[in-house]
């Protein structure tokens, strides 16, 4: 613990609610503080993070109060477990959480004494516990090594915790919270830069952690927004970090999160792998073997077994004596429709009526002929109905692209893919019912295609329910989203319905796969120049924005009245030919034409910017003290008025309109006119990036 302040929230001895004594200050933070405190009652040792009472009405910071409070079903040993949720008389918000006593990995950072081993431990330890969140739709966005405690200084007890907006000072990293962000920027991934937080997010703050803790030092990702954001583009320096770790931090902390680890599950495998010992003792952990070993999701495999055939009907000992049927035990069969159509039938058959039955009852259910001789003919415990029973289980299989059945005695299993959800909730009926009523034991295991799935094929069916301009399906990793992936789609929507719409709609079409719609809801008038934006190519610039008095980067895009906005559009210093057209449309039908305008009309990407480490970063609205000195510099702060506005960016071949455009106009009228523009193919639009900002009273 560490001293008391007069300030602080809570002083110690004082009793909270009647249950909770205050014992000493965890940290602090610029938002809150975090404190040791025991239960009255039961004398249970637990953890309290308190708001500040100005803070404690503000509806960004309650949700993500809400949001650790709703972690309390989650019950695992490598996530911290959350009691309550409550608010004293003074108003202050707090939650109640397990203490975890032991030391965070920050203080291995500061301090050094923790082995690479013991970090794969670590990660293996925390991805095992992302599983846990994940699972609930919970992503954690602030994982960092001050979020990480090792229970009683071992590895494998790590914790996750959150103690994100009540950081102690001394970890060094700068602690953002907002309605889409809240994280710190040295580890958080590229993606929430742009207020889009993913599971695989969590990843990547993973992998920076457990670099940052190898080196011992806080990463430097730049003081500018700008410096920020081109950092966040590059791959991590990992030189001189032992394999087998440097390997593991390289995979989570890719760019793009698509060429991540799958998810936090893949990354417990791939860990466990590398710490398992092999049989001379030693532990696996070269690349070669780590790669070898990446369980990233494999459907189904149906491989074709080897024929169990008995002695008698392998022929071995015609001649010799009278035949007479072997006794198998137990009584198997075996059969299976491959990816390829490839088929499989082997196992036993009481008598040749049976065998021929069997043969042609897997013919009508694979619609291919069975295999010759994979049924042998062989005494054992079979049902009379055997036959019957065989071709009760066939049916049910009839109609998946896959499938694979084994019976066993009286135990059967089905195993396959379905082209759909529907037609798995019908093969699973039917095969239950079949089970059941033939008095076996059935287990049915059977994935929802289709097995391919492009993101061509989803473009054309989102495409007419596109009410906000274009919506767009996020490249799978590989040429297909793979079952048990996630389908991303970003873009904007005029109203809710239109997200139920989009959910109805590519339901029947995703199978065994995630929906993730990255979506924003725009105001109507945003919306007119939203669909009127020409579909062009989302990149190479981005928006970033940050504020007028202080270095730090808005990451969340929330701005409160009286803030002062700043704004950056960067593009990579190659790009030297055309214009940078920029303007700024509000909710109220207003827009505004931020690049060219009357005082700053060069807008030749040329001549724009300054030029530093590849990126050109292109100022286009200024603070106020600098607005102030130069009046060519666009400068204003946020009022009441402000509202949700979109910040549009087009990269044009050549100038946008043939005249200077009035610095304030009607939304309207600007989009009849950049309509008329690209339907006269006089400009080419060669990219298009957009970024919302908001204002929080």
């Amino acid at each position: 613990m560490i001293d008391p302040l007069p300030g602080d929230i809570f002083r110690k001895g004082q009793v909270l609610n009647n249950t909770y004594e205050i014992e000493g200050v965890l940290g602090r933070g610029g938002t809150g503080e975090v404190y040791r405190a025991s239960n009255k009652i039961t004398g249970r040792v637990v953890a309290l993070k308190a708001l500040k009472r100005e803070l404690s009405a503000n509806a960004d910071y309650l949700e993500l109060m809400k949001r650790e409070e709703e972690m309390r079903g989650i019950a695992h040993d490598a996530v911290v477990r959350y009691t309550d949720c409550s608010q004293t008389a003074e108003g202050h918000v707090y939650l109640v959480m397990d203490y975890v006593a032991g030391t965070s990995l920050s203080a291995y950072l500061d301090h050094g004494g923790i082995s690479p081993r013991d970090l794969l431990v670590v990660a293996q330890r925390v991805a095992e516990g992302l599983v846990a969140t994940h699972e609930r739709k919970i992503v954690h966005r602030d994982l960092s090594p001050d979020n990480i405690i090792l229970r009683n200084g071992r590895p494998e007890e790590a914790v996750i915790i959150d103690f994100g907006i009540a950081k102690d000072g001394n970890t060094g990293a700068r602690t953002i919270v907002g309605n889409e962000f809240a994280g710190k920027y040295e580890y958080a991934a590229p993606e929430q830069l742009h207020g889009k937080a993913e599971p695989r997010s969590d990843l990547y703050a993973l992998g920076a952690s457990l670099l940052a803790t190898f080196r011992r030092k806080i990463p430097n990702v730049g003081a500018s927004p700008g410096e920020v954001v081109r950092h966040k583009e590059r791959r991590l320096d990992t030189a001189g970090v032992p394999e087998p770790l440097k390997a593991l931090i390289d995979d989570l902390t890719q760019p793009d999160p698509s060429r991540r680890p799958p998810d936090a599950a893949a990354v417990v495998k791939q860990v466990g792998a590398v710490l398992r010992p092999d049989r001379t003792g030693r532990h696996e952990g070269g690349r070669g073997a780590r790669r070898g070993s990446r369980p990233w999701l494999a459907i189904l495999p149906i491989a074709a077994l080897a024929v169990i055939a008995g002695l008698w009907s392998a022929g071995l000992f015609d001649g010799l004596f009278v035949k007479s049927l072997p006794v198998e035990a137990p009584y198997t069969l075996s059969a299976g429709l491959d990816a390829q159509h490839q088929v499989t039938l082997t196992g036993f058959a009481p008598d040749a009526d049976q065998q021929q039955a069997i043969s042609a009852g897997f013919a009508r259910a694979s619609g291919l002929a069975a295999p010759k001789d994979g049924l042998a003919l062989a005494k054992g415990e079979p049902s009379e109905r055997w036959a019957q029973d065989i071709d009760g289980f066939f049916a049910a299989a009839a109609g998946l692209d896959e499938w694979k059945l084994e019976v066993a005695d009286r135990s059967v299993r089905l195993t396959g893919l379905a082209p759909d959800k529907a037609s798995r909730d019908a093969a699973v009926s039917r095969f239950n019912e079949a089970g059941k009523a033939a008095g076996y034991q059935p287990v049915v295991r059977i994935a929802a295609g289709p097995r391919t799935l492009t993101a061509d094929q989803l473009q054309s069916a989102i495409a007419p329910l596109e009410t906000c301009g274009p919506l767009v399906v996020q490249s799978p990793e590989g040429t297909s989203f793979a079952l048990g992936s996630t389908v991303a789609i970003r873009g904007n929507v005029a109203t809710g319905s239109d997200l139920d719409a989009l959910r109805q709609a590519l339901a029947p079409r995703l199978g065994d796969r995630d929906l993730r719609l990255d979506t924003t809801l725009l105001n109507g008038q945003l919306c007119v120049v939203q669909s009127l934006l020409p579909d062009a190519p989302q990149g190479p610039m981005t928006i970033v924005l940050g504020y007028g008095d202080k270095p730090e980067p808005n990451m969340s895009g929330k701005y409160s009245v009286g803030d002062n906005p700043v704004i950056d559009v960067l593009a990579p210093a190659s790009i030297k030919d055309g214009y940078l057209w920029v303007a700024i449309a509000d909710v109220t039908g207003n827009l505004f034409n931020v690049l060219p305008n009357i005082k700053r009309q060069d807008n030749a990407l040329s001549s724009l910017g300054t030029i530093s480490d590849g990126m050109r970063t292109i100022r286009v609205a200024y603070s106020t003290a600098d607005g102030a000195a130069d009046p060519a510099k666009l400068s204003f702060a946020v009022d009441n008025t402000f509202g949700r506005s979109l910040i549009i960016a087009l990269q044009t071949d050549r100038p946008l309109f043939s005249q200077l455009r009035p610095t304030t106009e009607s939304t309207k009228s600007f989009a009849e006119d950049l309509h008329a523009v690209i339907a006269s193919g006089q400009v080419s639009i060669l990219s298009t990036t957009t970024r919302l900002i908001d204002t929080r009273n």
